[in-house]
């Protein structure tokens, strides 16, 4: 069954742009939530505050993750991520929840699957996925956190590998097609993700490359600000380079910026990865309190740029971004093909 749809996804991913879906967080402020909604009947009494722990929904609120999937399948997206950013038992420590890690990723994946299912019926001509979501975590690899200690490190390695296998055991066991490790700001950090996909697809005998059959594997980093560099000082390329050891499905950007001042960055990608490129960039920048203004028209017409010089396979919204955005990029992205892959070394490119 994973086998076909790792061959729906490639079949998919030729043929037109593929849609990812839009915000989780931004459609989640919009149900004005309470800390009793984040509390399973398990947590009435857990000490520590747990509004805004957006993962811990998919226990305490099924039903309003269930929805936000249902609104961007239906608003055209083709994949869905897990409501799963948060995921790891580091991320979970600073509310005591590092022991529910497992049971918010299973759970998580498995809402997803449902809904993602139940569209696919609806349309077999367009199947639906699932990406497991992976974020960067609250802790750096690379950076120390203070300033007078700069050799010190919050985490290591391997605390982050063992981490991010609990989380990759999750998602696979509640349904995920792709795993997908997003807002890179720290290559380190990544490295550690796709060394523990790897040990997990080991284990778990999963070919790592999806053209031979395996789990895809998606990589989406995060360029913070105008010097085009992510937090940890790598640019696109060296970003690149660091993570090309693994076959992936796919390397992107997302988040920190906009369409319009993602796009030299994307450019790089294009040219340059021997794997499909995917964007998912916020709708504009955060005005002074910290909201996003763009509407979905405006966003679709900056990234009109991106799909006209055939840069592009994945296309979705981050911050800010809704059911309306990813709508919008869904019809438009109709309108043209997706960037070829890249015959990397082959006797095609030798004579371009």
């Amino acid at each position: 069954m994973r086998q076909n749809k790792t061959e729906l996804l490639l079949q998919a991913i030729e043929k037109r742009i593929l849609i990812l879906d839009g915000a989780m967080g931004t459609m989640i402020q919009r149900y004005t939530l309470g800390e009793d909604d984040f509390r399973t009947e398990a947590l009435k009494g857990h000490p520590k505050a747990l509004k805004g722990n957006n993962d811990l929904l998919s226990l305490s609120r099924p039903d309003i993750i269930r929805a936000i999937h249902a609104e961007y399948l239906e608003a055209g997206a083709d994949i869905i991520e897990t409501n799963t950013f948060s995921g790891t038992t580091i991320a979970q420590e600073d509310y005591g929840l590092s022991h529910l890690a497992y049971a918010i990723n299973f759970e998580s994946a498995k809402l997803a699957r449902e809904v993602a299912d139940e569209y696919s019926r609806k349309q077999p001509e367009k199947p639906r996925f699932v990406a497991g979501a992976m974020g960067p975590t609250n802790r750096t690899a690379s950076i120390s956190p203070d300033v007078n200690d700069p050799g010190y490190r919050a985490i290591t390695f391997d605390q982050l590998t063992e981490a991010y296998a609990e989380q990759v055991r999750g998602l696979l066991d509640g349904g995920a097609d792709i795993i997908l490790v997003e807002t890179i700001f720290d290559t380190l950090n990544a490295k550690a993700a796709l060394y523990a996909i790897q040990e997990v697809y080991e284990q778990r005998a999963i070919p790592l490359s999806p053209q031979e059959g395996g789990i895809p594997i998606m990589i989406s980093g995060t360029i913070t600000d105008a010097s085009g560099r992510t937090l940890s000082g790598q640019t696109t390329e060296a970003f690149l380079i660091s993570v090309s050891h693994v076959p992936l499905l796919s390397i992107g950007l997302n988040c920190a910026l906009g369409a319009k001042e993602l796009r030299p960055y994307l450019k790089v990608l294009a040219q340059e990865a021997p794997f499909y490129v995917s964007a998912y960039p916020n709708a504009g920048l955060p005005n002074e309190f910290g909201a996003y203004d763009q509407g979905a028209n405006e966003m679709a017409d900056q990234v009109r740029e991106f799909l006209k010089e055939g840069m592009l396979n994945i296309l979705g919204g981050c911050c800010g971004t809704t059911p309306d955005h990813i709508r919008a990029l869904a019809k438009m992205a109709a309108e043209f093909t997706p960037r070829k892959l890249a015959l990397v070394g082959s006797e095609e490119e030798s004579h371009v």
